[in-house]
């Protein structure tokens, strides 16, 4: 039974995964999920319902665009996959509990989040908010031990944040001190530290690989949400188990 709905959670995370890409791409610059229909950005041509199967699609159509033959950015199969899978593993992971919940709202969070500051550098407030009402009144239902934990966790790395932002002057986005504040209320103390560092040092080693490939310039602003969301998926899944073998290191 266990394949059974692990199979029917990656079905689900590949079709909202697809959804997650509409509403990535479009709510940043204000235009409706739901009209047009999904079409291609080059030539425009509205999909048949055979070029929307998640993944597969791109896979046969070689990605590129059935209509103009202009390529398709692999961030589609990208985000439809990743949600697929991350959905399967929750529930292999966490079974039919509380947590699951939790997860699935992050995972979708979280892509969303990717596809917007990848594309335009940004992560917004609209989306934010949504996740955030769902989260606090989950918390209500099924609160953290002690029951502030979620909340004080996410004011704190909150105003954490914008203390840096404020002393190196930008170093850090209003999208992400946003996001760390539901990121709070999600995972709770200490996950919600544990995500601020992974992130920043994923963010670190990333950067200074694409500085040494020359693909990145000194200087130069890269979107820091996919590594917040990198670093919050870790401690979903294995925030306690990475805190244990930190503490056995230092003693």
């Amino acid at each position: 039974m266990d394949v059974v709905y692990a199979i029917f959670f990656l079905i689900l995370g590949l079709l909202l995964g697809s959804f997650y890409n509409v509403v990535g791409l479009r709510v940043p610059i204000k235009q409706s999920i739901v009209y047009p229909n999904s079409h291609c950005p080059h030539c425009h041509n509205e999909l048949g319902p055979l070029e929307l199967v998640p993944v597969l699609s791109y896979l046969f159509l070689g990605g590129k665009c059935k209509s103009c033959n202009a390529p398709i950015s692999i961030l589609y199969p990208f985000i439809e996959l990743l949600t697929g899978l991350l959905f399967m593993y929750a529930y292999l992971y966490f079974g039919f509990s509380n947590e699951l919940v939790v997860s699935f709202l992050l995972i979708s969070l979280l892509s969303i989040i990717i596809v917007t500051d990848l594309t335009y550098m940004l992560i917004p407030n609209k989306i934010l908010f949504y996740f955030l009402i769902f989260f606090l009144i989950y918390r209500i239902f099924s609160p953290l031990d002690p029951w502030w934990n979620p909340y004080a966790a996410g004011a704190g790395a909150a105003l954490f944040l914008l203390f840096i932002a404020i002393i190196s002057k930008g170093g850090m986005g209003g999208g992400d001190i946003k996001l760390f504040f539901v990121i709070g209320i999600a995972l709770g103390f200490p996950n919600v530290l544990l995500t601020f560092f992974m992130a920043s040092i994923i963010g670190a080693l990333v950067g200074i690989m694409g500085i040494l490939l020359g693909r990145i310039k000194k200087r130069q602003a890269i979107p820091f949400g996919p590594f917040i969301a990198l670093g919050a998926l870790l401690s979903l899944f294995y925030g306690e188990q990475i805190m244990q073998w930190y503490f056995h290191i230092l003693w």
